[in-house]
């Protein structure tokens, strides 16, 4: 079933999640189906619970490729529960992100280059990965949402921030957030 993603300004995106406390459930196995069918109707790169009200530490994310990020490489589709971002270096980089619930804007981010990222999968599965470039930029971008940060938050200079139309009119409106 397709959710609807709820947009910023709703009050249930600035909530921090609860962890997930059981695994393997079949209301755990819809959730994350519909989770995946929500992502996929919205072109979106990954999806995290709170956006669709679900005030839980789970997110999805993963492509082959993507119509919003038509250059951005492969990621694993993953199920992420209860995460723990662990940075592997100081440096950073900032690149541009939309959101699937910040519609038709974009902004320019900064997050760290390189990280490792831990958790469980949807049965309970230890998952540890060490992960760099735009893998590592989706992970920490869903995992904000758990935390009730949406990307504009985390924008140094708001001259960066803008209507994506604007900012890429080359960009084809119907692959925009």
């Amino acid at each position: 079933m397709i959710h609807q993603i709820l947009k910023m300004g709703d009050a249930k995106l600035l909530r921090v999640a609860e962890p997930v406390t059981q695994f393997n459930t079949p209301e755990l196995t819809e959730l994350i189906a519909d989770m995946f069918e929500t992502m996929a109707a919205a072109n979106g790169a990954g999806l995290a619970a709170p956006q669709i009200g679900v005030n839980l530490q789970l997110v999805i994310f993963g492509f082959k490729s993507n119509p919003r990020y038509p250059d951005a490489p492969t990621v694993p589709e993953t199920v992420l529960l209860n995460p723990v971002l662990t940075p592997l270096s100081e440096d950073m980089d900032e690149a541009w992100e939309g959101c699937l619930s910040v519609p038709g804007l974009r902004g320019l981010v900064p997050r760290w280059s390189k990280l490792r990222y831990e958790g469980v999968d949807q049965f309970g599965q230890p998952i540890s990965r060490e992960v760099d470039g735009f893998h590592a930029r989706v992970v920490q971008h869903e995992c904000d949402h758990l935390n009730g940060v949406l990307y504009p938050m985390r924008i140094r200079d708001l001259t960066q921030f803008g209507y994506t139309e604007v900012l890429f009119p080359e960009m084809d409106p119907n692959e925009d957030d």
